[in-house]
C-alpha cells in the first residue's frame, strides 16, 4: 500500500529559510518604524471566544470565522432527536465557543477594555501576528497570514491619522515599494446614504463599493439594485464612483453634494484638515482622496485607509481606519481609535516581483569556514567565536570532507566569504579570507580577521 504524501491545508504555506530571511526584513522594517513612531508592543492569543469575534465584521466576515470544536464530546449538550433538525448555524452555536482571530484589532479593543485600569490613554500599541480566514485561497488571498498592526486609542486628535500615514510612508520607503495611499471617511459615505434618501442602506452601500475594483462599476450598480437601493437613490451615486479630479476639486465636490448632510460635512472637514496635516508631512508617496474607497468592515467610522502598490497589482497591501465604537461593544463607550494594518504576505509578494529584496539579506550565514580536519577545526573555533561577538554571523562546516563538496555547500547557501585554515596557515598563524563574490583571495592575520571580513561584507 502507497504512503500518501503529507500535505497542508489550503491557504497556508511553509516558509523555506531563504523565504524567512525575506519575511523577516519585512518584519524587522515594520518593527523599527513603529518603535520610533512611539508605538509599544502587544500580543493577544491565537484564539478568541466567539462573543468577542462575531458581529465586529459584517456578515461576509462573520462567515469567514475559523471556529474550533468545543473539547471532549462537542455533542453532548444536545439531545440526539434535535440534531436532524439543525442548520450549520444552529449546530455551531451549540458545538464551538472558540474561534481562530479574524484580525488583530478587535481582539486589540478587548484587551483595552480588559486591562483598562493598567492602561495610559492614549495608548499607542504594535502588533505582529498570524490571523485566520475561511476564505477561498487564490492570489494574494490566504487563509493564514500575518498581519502587522498599528494602532492609538483614547484619543480623538485627527494627527493620530496624518501620523499613521507618516508610518505607512516610512515603512514602504524603507522597503523601496512605491505605493499609493488612498484615503477617504465614513461619514462622507453615510452623508451620501442620507443624499441619496436611503440612510438606513449605508451598510449596504458599503459592502457593494468596497468591490468596485474587482467587479466593476457596472457589476456595483447590479449589487445596489440587488440590495434594494432604489434606482434614483443609484443615479445619485453614479458622479460619485465615475468623478475625476484632485484632491481639491473633489472636497469641493462633496461639500456641494453633501450640503444637506451634517454628517457628510463633518467627514468633509475631517479629510479636508487632515490632506492640510499632510501637505505639510513632506509625504514622499502619492495621498488620494477616493471617493469610492469603502472599507467593508463595520467598526470604521471615520477616516478610512488603504495602499496600493504602484509596480505590482495584487489588491491592497495596507489599510485601517478610525473607529469610535469598537470598545462600547465590549462595555467600554466613548473610546475612539484609529490604526492601520500592514499585510505582510502581500508585501513579501511584491517585492519578491519587484526584485525589491537587498542581496545583503540573502544569506543567513555569510561566513563558512572551511574544515581541513580535527587540529584545524580545533584552532578555528575560537576564532569563530570572536567574529560572532564582533557582529559577524559564521559558521564552521563540521565534516572534515572534500574541498569542493565544502565549497559546494557554500555556493548553495549563497555565502559572501569563506575562511581557510589548513596546516600552512596555522603555522603562519594566517587566515585566508576569499572574496565569493569577486574570487579574489588574501591572507590575513588571526587578529585582523575579523576586521578584514566586515571589510568584505
Amino acid at each position: 500500500m502507497a504512503t500518501q504524501k503529507p500535505s497542508i491545508p489550503k491557504g497556508t504555506r511553509d516558509f523555506s529559510p531563504r523565504e524567512m530571511i525575506r519575511r523577516n526584513h519585512i518584519f524587522r522594517t515594520i518593527e523599527e518604524v513603529f518603535k520610533t513612531s512611539g508605538y509599544q508592543p502587544l500580543e493577544t492569543p491565537a484564539m478568541e471566544n466567539l462573543s468577542t469575534l462575531t458581529g465586529k465584521y459584517g456578515e461576509e466576515g462573520d462567515r469567514l470565522l475559523f471556529r474550533i470544536l468545543n473539547s471532549g464530546d462537542f455533542l453532548s449538550g444536545i439531545a440526539p432527536a434535535g440534531l436532524p433538525g439543525m442548520d450549520a448555524r444552529s449546530l455551531a452555536r451549540h458545538i464551538a465557543d472558540k474561534g481562530l482571530r479574524y484580525d488583530l484589532t478587535v481582539p486589540f479593543a478587548r484587551f483595552v477594555v480588559q486591562h483598562r485600569h493598567e492602561i495610559v490613554f492614549p495608548f499607542k500599541r504594535y502588533q505582529i501576528q498570524p490571523v485566520w480566514r475561511a476564505d477561498r485561497p487564490q492570489k494574494g488571498r490566504y487563509r493564514e497570514f500575518y498581519q502587522c498592526d498599528v494602532d492609538v486609542v483614547g484619543s480623538t486628535s485627527l494627527l493620530n491619522e496624518a501620523e499613521l500615514v507618516q508610518i505607512m510612508d516610512e515603512v514602504f520607503r524603507r522597503l523601496e515599494v512605491g505605493v499609493e495611499i488612498r484615503i477617504n471617511n465614513r461619514k462622507i459615505l453615510a452623508g451620501m446614504a442620507e443624499v441619496m434618501g436611503v440612510p438606513d442602506k449605508m451598510k449596504d452601500l458599503t459592502i457593494a463599493m468596497d468591490k468596485l475594483e474587482k467587479i466593476g462599476l457596472e457589476n456595483v450598480i447590479g449589487e445596489l439594485n440587488d440590495r434594494g437601493i432604489p434606482a434614483e437613490a443609484v443615479e445619485q451615486l453614479k458622479p460619485v464612483l465615475g468623478f475625476q479630479g484632485g484632491n481639491a476639486e473633489k472636497i469641493a465636490f462633496l461639500r456641494n453634494m453633501l450640503a444637506s448632510s451634517a454628517t457628510g460635512m463633518k467627514g468633509t472637514e475631517e479629510l479636508e484638515r487632515l490632506f492640510g496635516y499632510l501637505e505639510q508631512s513632506d509625504i514622499g508617496a502619492t495621498c488620494l482622496l477616493d471617493l469610492t474607497l469603502a472599507r467593508g468592515l463595520d467598526y470604521y467610522t471615520g477616516t478610512i485607509f488603504e495602499v496600493v502598490a504602484t509596480e505590482w497589482l495584487i489588491g491592497s497591501i495596507c489599510g485601517g481606519g478610525r473607529y469610535d465604537d469598537l470598545t462600547g461593544i465590549f462595555g467600554m463607550p466613548g473610546i475612539s481609535g484609529v490604526g492601520v494594518s500592514f499585510g505582510a504576505d502581500r508585501i513579501y509578494d511584491v517585492m519578491l516581483n519587484t526584485h525589491k529584496f537587498p542581496e545583503a539579506i540573502e544569506s543567513a550565514t555569510p561566513v563558512l569556514f572551511l574544515n581541513f580536519g580535527e587540529e584545524e577545526a580545533g584552532h578555528v573555533l575560537p576564532l569563530l567565536k570572536a567574529l560572532r561577538e564582533a557582529g559577524i554571523s559564521a559558521e564552521l562546516y563540521p565534516d572534515p570532507v572534500k574541498i569542493k563538496k565544502q565549497m559546494s555547500y557554500a555556493n548553495q547557501r549563497q555565502v559572501k566569504v569563506v575562511v581557510l585554515i589548513g596546516k600552512d596557515e596555522l603555522k603562519e598563524k594566517m587566515a585566508t579570507v576569499k572574496d565569493m563574490t569577486t574570487g579574489r583571495q588574501e591572507k590575513v592575520s588571526f587578529e585582523q580577521l575579523a576586521e578584514k571580513v566586515k571589510s568584505v561584507l
